[in-house]
């Protein structure tokens, strides 16, 4: 009786200890979001604005015929990405590699044991004592391959936390392979290659895995082709599924007793649409001489992207490629931190679109024809606002002779420098001539992935800004051009944008956090 009371009571106990109501309130335990503008951005609220020229006395107007857009709200750097920023990406890319020698050599040994972050005991005996690793699956040492690079990187991660000497005479040897033959050297210097600064990275395509493809009814072995009475679709041997398996083409419904089918359609392996890549992040350096014939350019091309006083310059030679892969490692390298703080994923990094950038452009300035809002690109004293070819090319009257450093001038209503001139700057938006006719007017943009086998013009993608070499018409906020996306200039550069999680209203305080937790306790 007694053992039947106290189970009784610990069972009220429990009862009323449980956060059940009966009523539909939503998941309680929920972390509380207090959205951060990323270090090096600016806020940027959601809006509407005029996107398009607004001086109609211009030749070919038709390309960019104004037109009222919304933008949702976002983050957008402040400065364009510096050598210094592109840098830190270059030299991550180098240690991994370098990491990846130290640990993985020949032998299937390491010999720099501090650098190495052990995951468990075994992996440990392993390295030090015999060519055998312990198998999880198995519960059994099993003899190691040592050229099964993936396998061996599963046993250890790397320590970030220890930095690599180059010049270490034990390290030397194992990273031999990285720099370039005796050969290719100038003066005997010993210099890492940087055709070997290779980055492997993902990206998942979904506006492929959004398209709809027909649902596919297997009627092969039914009487007078009825079909499945349970699933519209079967993958036997008996009944094979001899559909074409591209696009939403799995139907994964089922039919009640009334013969109705709450079909929704899917992928049968969403596999294809990670799409995986590898790219060589070093600048195109040469491309200063390339871009000017019968002009002076090596001393730009030999010291421009890694010598001290051009680190806050905005870097150039990066293809639109590599500035999307570039903007894949910035977003693994933010959430990567943000896990090990136990903090949830925030949006990507990308570059922006045509509208975004525009909008940014603009500083909250409607119709104003630069980012500084006045129609003129001089100051009432007389100083050039931007750094571009002014004149008939007296390129150092605007203080700058090439690019200039990237929070040179004054910024925009946002707080954005250099919108205008310096370098021009990739966006996400394929190029095309009457954009503005067909696209929406919510986020508006045209995205194209161009393979190698389509013609150049399907290449094409958006450049806005000008650049240092450029006449004061590419400044304007609703100029565009465009460039190829596997073409590197010296004249082009690049900034990254992230939208904001939440309502995306004027006030920035209010986004977020109390807002949330009284969303909570109206319901």
């Amino acid at each position: 009786m007694k053992k039947l009371l106290l189970i009784s009571l610990i069972s009220a106990a429990l009862a009323s200890c449980s956060s059940r109501t009966g009523h539909l309130t939503g998941v309680l335990v929920r972390p509380l979001y207090f959205p951060e503008v990323p270090q090096g951005m600016v806020y940027i609220p959601a809006g509407a604005y005029n996107m398009g020229e607004n001086d109609q006395d211009v030749p070919f107007v038709h390309q960019t015929r104004a037109k009222t857009v919304s933008v949702q709200a976002m983050y957008m750097d402040n400065t364009e990405i510096s050598n210094n920023e592109y840098r830190q990406f270059v030299n991550w890319v180098r240690d991994s590699i370098a990491r990846d020698f130290i640990y993985l050599n020949k032998d299937g040994r390491t010999s720099n044991y501090e650098n190495v972050e052990w995951t468990d005991d075994d992996a440990k005996e392993w390295i030090n004592y015999q060519e055998l690793y312990f198998d999880e699956a198995t519960y059994e040492y099993v003899a190691y391959d040592p050229s099964d690079r993936d396998l061996g990187r599963s046993l250890f991660n790397l320590n970030w936390d220890k930095e690599i000497n180059y010049e270490d005479p034990k390290l030397v040897p194992l990273l031999a392979d990285m720099y370039y033959v005796s050969a290719e050297r100038f003066f005997k210097r010993k210099e890492i290659d940087t055709r070997k600064l290779i980055y492997k990275y993902y990206w998942v395509d979904l506006i492929e895995a959004a398209k709809r493809g027909r649902i596919n009814i297997v009627t092969d072995g039914y009487a007078g082709g009825d079909k499945d009475p349970l699933h519209r679709e079967l993958d036997t041997p008996e009944h094979p599924i001899t559909h074409d398996p591209q696009g939403q083409d799995k139907d994964m419904g089922w039919y009640n007793k009334k013969g109705q089918n709450n079909a929704i359609r899917g992928h049968k392996d969403r596999q294809r649409f990670i799409i995986d890549e590898k790219i060589m992040v070093y600048p195109d350096t040469l491309c200063w001489i390339r871009d000017f014939t019968y002009s002076f350019h090596d001393p730009m091309t030999q010291m421009y992207f890694w010598h001290p006083a051009y680190d806050n310059y905005p870097v150039v030679g990066v293809t639109w490629l590599q500035a999307k892969a570039f903007s894949i490692w910035r977003t693994q390298l933010l959430n990567s931190w943000l896990t090990s703080m136990g903090e949830i994923f925030v949006n990507d990094f990308r570059l922006p679109t045509e509208a975004e950038w525009e909008r940014g452009s603009r500083g909250g300035l409607d119709l104003a024809q630069y980012p500084w809002g006045g129609p003129y690109n001089r100051n009432e004293g007389g100083c050039f606002l931007g750094n571009f070819k002014p004149m008939r090319g007296r390129y150092f009257d605007d203080g700058g002779f090439h690019t200039v450093k990237v929070y040179s001038y004054n910024p925009n209503g946002w707080g954005l420098f250099c919108m205008a001139g310096n370098v021009s700057e990739w966006c996400e938006t394929a190029f095309d001539e009457s954009m503005n006719e067909f696209s929406h007017d919510i986020n508006t943009d045209f995205r194209y992935n161009a393979m190698d086998w389509d013609p150049p013009s399907m290449k094409r993608k958006v450049l806005r800004g000008g650049s240092w070499k450029d006449i004061g018409y590419y400044m304007q906020n609703s100029t565009r051009t465009f460039e190829y996306q596997d073409s590197a200039k010296s004249y082009v550069g690049f900034r990254n944008v992230m939208t904001h999680l939440g309502r995306g209203g004027r006030d920035f305080t209010k986004e977020g956090g109390e807002e949330t937790q009284g969303d909570i306790l109206l319901r």
